[in-house]
């Protein structure tokens, strides 16, 4: 599977081969450097580490540090692993770019989604608001609890206010526009999660 991290840039529109504006979101996709290598006999399956953007030795601890000394790589700040069937195209440090995808390629963005803090049912959840007169002292809150006496309880899953958003989120089947590998930059049709400078993981599409 192909598979890259990068950080959204933020979003602007570019012209297609038919003079259409596309609304585009930039992704600055690596590079990343392949900090391990897991085999079937040693691991229990195939798989390659990557490493994306340098870190500070303070910000990482003893163990974190030891990893990239024993394999001789400057320390990375974010890391991640692309299963796949055969590694032997892989070596340690090898280093990945956003030359993997090309134009016109399907895939999938993985993102936190922006934080909102604690929000109420209607902005939550899409609830609509009771009168605003006549009397009416119910206008921006949750609705009826439930039953009375039986069964004397809230069920689960009922729509309260609540903290909102910083939740890991996949959108699928998104189109690239197009790959500058200069300047390692992804420009995704459309929009994705997070906000600007966020981290953002890119796979190719499941679901084709």
């Amino acid at each position: 599977m192909k598979k890259i991290l990068g950080r959204k840039l933020g979003m602007t529109q570019v012209f297609d081969e038919n003079s259409v504006v596309v609304p585009v979101t930039v992704v600055e996709a690596g590079p990343m450097i392949v900090t391990q290598i897991k085999t079937k006999e040693t691991d229990g399956y195939n798989a390659i580490q990557v490493g994306f953007e340098d870190a500070k030795e303070k910000h990482l601890n003893k163990p974190e540090r030891g990893h990239f000394d024993k394999a001789n790589l400057a320390y990375k700040r974010n890391l991640a692993e692309v299963r796949m069937d055969d590694v032997s195209a892989y070596e340690v440090g090898q280093e990945i770019k956003a030359d993997i995808f090309e134009a016109g390629a399907m895939i999938d963005v993985t993102a936190t989604s922006k934080g909102k803090g604690f929000q109420g049912v209607i902005k939550r959840h899409g609830q609509s608001r009771g009168p605003e007169t006549h009397g009416s002292r119910y206008h921006r809150r949750p609705g009826s609890m439930g039953a009375a006496s039986d069964p004397s309880r809230v069920f689960k899953g009922k729509n309260l206010p609540g903290h909102m958003g910083s939740q890991t989120v996949t959108v699928q089947n998104l189109q690239v526009v197009s790959v500058d590998v200069e300047k390692n930059l992804i420009l995704v049709k459309g929009a994705i999660p997070g906000p600007k400078k966020g981290l953002v993981t890119i796979k190719e599409a499941v679901k084709k």
